[in-house]
């Protein structure tokens, strides 16, 4: 273990900012306001979760990409630290696009990391380095969990008349995630 120069702090410090504010949330999470998209309020607030449930495993998947760009080594370093770094931008670019859909439909999007790490799908990486192997091997996985939940979530905005949030998913978040899978699993041996 290692040995901090700085002590912990009492966590009453934590809890409220340095200049407290006087003023609280003005939408709590989970709730979706209602706008003037022509969709049900239900229809919205099922979007919302969903589209927040891929927030998530995107945001997830960003991460581990960006993991495995600073961790990975061996005779594929350089194209693996390239690849990895590349993957990670677009799935920040497609974390944007879901976050601000959710807003669109009224929503709050899942922003914080500990918010993040309590709702994602994708299993925890270990905290230290793994070989190339099983970076890729667990890249594939998440992009697996990934899929299989955007296939039933575009289905069933299709189903309940959300056309916007299937056209995303569809259009940006599988296929993007598809050629990502297609460029990752060219590497295994």
């Amino acid at each position: 273990m290692l040995n901090r120069s700085i002590t912990k702090v009492s966590p009453s410090h934590l809890r409220e900012p340095v200049i407290p504010s006087d003023r609280s949330e003005t939408q709590p999470y989970g709730t979706v306001q209602r706008t003037p998209l022509a969709l049900d309020s239900d229809i919205a607030a099922a979007s919302v979760d969903n589209l927040n449930q891929l927030l998530a495993d995107t945001l997830t998947l960003g991460s581990l990409y960006k993991k495995h760009h600073w961790q990975v080594s061996g005779p594929n370093f350089y194209s693996l630290h390239l690849l990895f770094d590349k993957h990670y931008a677009e799935q920040e670019s497609l974390a944007d696009l879901l976050a601000e859909r959710v807003q669109t439909l009224g929503g709050i999007s899942v922003a914080m990391a500990h918010d993040v790490a309590e709702l994602a799908s994708i299993p925890r990486s270990p905290k230290g380095r793994e070989d190339p192997e099983n970076q890729i091997k667990r890249l594939l996985q998440a992009h697996e969990v990934i899929l299989l939940e955007a296939r039933a979530m575009a289905r069933e905005a299709a189903e309940l008349g959300d056309l916007g949030t299937n056209d995303i998913i569809v259009s940006d978040l599988i296929r993007l995630n598809e050629a990502q899978v297609w460029f990752v699993v060219e590497h295994i041996q």
